[in-house]
């Protein structure tokens, strides 16, 4: 229970260490066997991730403020890319090197992919207790 400020740091604490999720085959529901450990929500981690989001938005913007659909595309990948703190996961039965620019490759790689990543990375009761 975050009945007091200290409970409130320590769970925001806990959710910077981040927590495993399993990706699941978006028909069958089975693991496929690619794990990634997230930050929680309300982590240091989050929150860098959210003001480089603005930042990225800020400087796509043109003359008159507008950001392009394709630039606020890449920008909230790239923040969510930020919040993966680490991975385990093969491609063509070897470790793939755990980048920047792999995360966002796995988090292209098909739109089921990110849903299930972005809505984990959005869950306090999964990140509640660091699991």
């Amino acid at each position: 229970m975050l009945n007091d400020l200290s409970a409130i740091l320590a769970d925001a604490e806990d959710q910077e260490r981040g927590a495993w999720f399993d990706l699941l085959d978006p028909v069958t529901g089975a693991a496929t066997g690619i794990r990634v450990r997230l930050a929680g929500p309300d982590s240091r981690t989050q929150a860098k991730a959210r003001l480089a989001l603005a930042d990225e938005l800020a400087e796509a913007a043109d003359m008159e403020g507008r950001v392009s659909a394709e630039a606020r595309e890449r920008a909230r990948v790239n923040s969510l890319a930020r919040c993966v703190l680490g991975w385990e996961i093969t491609q063509d039965g070897e470790p793939v090197p755990f980048t920047h620019a792999n995360v966002v490759r796995l988090l292209r790689a098909a739109t089921w992919v990110e849903a299930q990543i972005d809505a984990y990375a959005a869950d306090r009761r999964a990140h509640r207790g660091g699991r």
